[in-house]
């Protein structure tokens, strides 16, 4: 991961959950509680940002200008596509 500038906040979290991290660092399977938190919470964040992309490629679909500009590059790269079919075969 790149180095990046930290910033301290405090969190208030259930008891066993807290419990259950301070464990998995003593058995060295995270690096440190807050490393476990850290990867936990980039892991939820990739979750809703997928669930964002997934939204906005629904609205994109009902949009009647976004299809007819997708149909015209898909129609104009159709001979690509099928010569990259051809050479994977």
């Amino acid at each position: 991961m790149p180095r990046t500038n930290k910033k301290n906040h405090t969190f208030f979290l259930p008891e066993e959950l807290v419990d259950k991290y301070r464990k998995y660092s003593k058995q060295d399977y995270i690096p440190s509680m807050n490393e476990g938190v850290r990867r936990a919470l980039e892991e939820y964040s990739q979750e809703i940002e997928k669930e964002i992309l997934r939204q906005k490629m629904e609205e994109a679909a009902e949009d009647p200008q976004f299809v007819e500009d997708l149909e015209k590059t898909m129609k104009a790269f159709k001979h690509v596509d099928s010569d990259t079919a051809r050479k994977l075969d």
